[in-house]
């Protein structure tokens, strides 16, 4: 599931914009329900890149936090596992820096001057959001992340242009499709990828459907039939875990929750195996809604996520549902609460609006108090059309923190449940 997650990037790269390995997608402005993308937020315009050092070492050089604006963001590698953070959270400390990437197994020269990483594939994913500083905004933070470069580590001394391609006005469709394509996906990044000794029983199990490293993926008919039941058979389950066991309860007394991973696995990095076992139904399930998990948690961002109202019953796309966000909401930089697809998990698509934030606020119906009123409803409840996100199917909420301070991880800070009021 991890690794469907992230080739996505890739094959939407290929498919949507015409790009390839190693080409920087940013948006010239922030997400629209037309981009398929897993729990994105709409508040930053993204850059992405679907990176490959099988010709050799690749440079990600980052530029350091500026007044306008600093990234936040992380890289993984083929299977989501993040081995770096950007920003001041980040490796390089907000102060930017020269990444290195080492293909696998490399054993050649390392030169100083670098933050120097040796992810697990020669393919890796990055995904950073250039956030904006006071007083900035969306062309400071468009024009910073353009100041990115990717480079082969063997021209470093005369870097050539970075390839950059908007994805702004296209339809960027990077979610996971459940259909043969997720096995192709499966078998051509094993062919191009290396074989760790974690992997060995799964391979042994793909070669009875056909997927064989150094052979071509070639199912006959009823092969493909059964692999197109396998993979919807396997999106229920994921789904019936996403509602069972996907998140843990944060605040108390509420139905806001967070990932339902253990605080020592959040602080190693969100890990593929632990002492005594492989995570699979964990990794399955994170990433069946989520990719790009920051290796550090709670220092740039910190997520809040509900997919109950007040009543314990889940959220459906025909009811009025109102969400008090505080005042003295802990986030030093800005929150976030946008409303995804139950059945995607990426924006509910045709939305008019994704999601609110704090940035918005001047354009906001503001309580007497200093806290804000949203609304998620099929349609804009009267009097309230800026405060309401619109909804029309099922779906859940993500609340973010970017910044997050102290009453959040001490749970001094309160966060009402949400109320179904039609």
């Amino acid at each position: 599931m991890p690794l469907e997650g992230t080739r996505g990037f890739l094959v939407a790269t290929r498919n949507d914009l015409g790009g390839d390995w190693n080409d920087v997608i940013y948006l010239s402005n922030v997400m629209e329900s037309r981009h398929g993308f897993l729990t994105a937020n709409n508040q930053t315009p993204y850059v992405v890149a679907s990176l490959n050092t099988k010709d050799g070492p690749l440079v990600v050089e980052v530029p350091g936090a500026t007044d306008k604006a600093k990234f936040f963001g992380s890289l993984v590698d083929i299977w989501d596992y993040p081995f770096a953070d950007v920003g001041p959270a980040g490796a390089d400390a907000g102060k930017g820096g020269k990444f290195l990437l080492l293909p696998p197994g490399y054993d050649g020269e390392v030169p100083e001057g670098f933050l120097v990483f040796r992810p697990y594939s020669h393919a890796v994913y990055m995904a950073l959001r250039p956030v904006a500083q006071p007083g900035a905004g969306l062309a400071d933070q468009v024009a910073y992340a353009k100041t990115l470069k990717v480079y082969p580590l063997s021209q470093a001394d005369n870097p050539p242009p970075t390839n950059f391609i908007d994805a702004y006005p296209k339809k960027w469709d990077t979610l996971p499709k459940y259909d043969l394509s997720f096995f192709e996906d499966l078998a051509d990044t094993i062919n191009e990828e290396p074989v760790l000794e974690r992997d060995l029983a799964m391979m042994g199990m793909l070669k009875s459907i056909g997927i064989e490293k150094g052979k071509p993926f070639d199912p006959d008919e009823r092969t493909q039939e059964f692999l197109e039941l396998a993979i919807k058979v396997a999106y229920d389950y994921m789904q019936d875990l996403l509602v069972r066991e996907a998140f843990s309860n944060y605040i108390p007394g509420s139905h806001w929750s967070t990932f339902n991973l253990s605080v020592e696995q959040a602080k190693a990095g969100w890990p593929f195996v632990t002492e005594d076992r492989m995570l699979i139904d964990e990794r399955a399930n994170l990433y069946h809604y989520a990719t790009f998990m920051p290796r550090v948690l709670g220092e740039g961002s910190f997520y809040l996520t509900n997919i109950y109202d007040s009543e314990g019953r889940l959220f459906d796309g025909e009811s009025t549902y109102k969400m008090n966000v505080p005042a003295d909401t802990p986030a030093g930089d800005f929150w976030s609460a946008i409303a995804y697809s139950f059945a995607t998990h990426g924006f509910i698509v045709g939305s008019e609006r994704v999601g609110i934030s704090s940035v918005d606020m001047d354009t906001l119906e503001v309580n007497e108090d200093g806290s804000v009123d949203l609304y998620f409803a099929p349609n804009a409840p009267e009097g309230r059309e800026s405060n309401w996100i619109p909804t029309r199917e099922s779906f859940w909420i993500v609340l973010r923190l970017y910044g997050p301070e102290e009453p959040l991880f001490d749970k001094s800070w309160k966060l009402p449940d949400i109320e179904k009021i039609k």
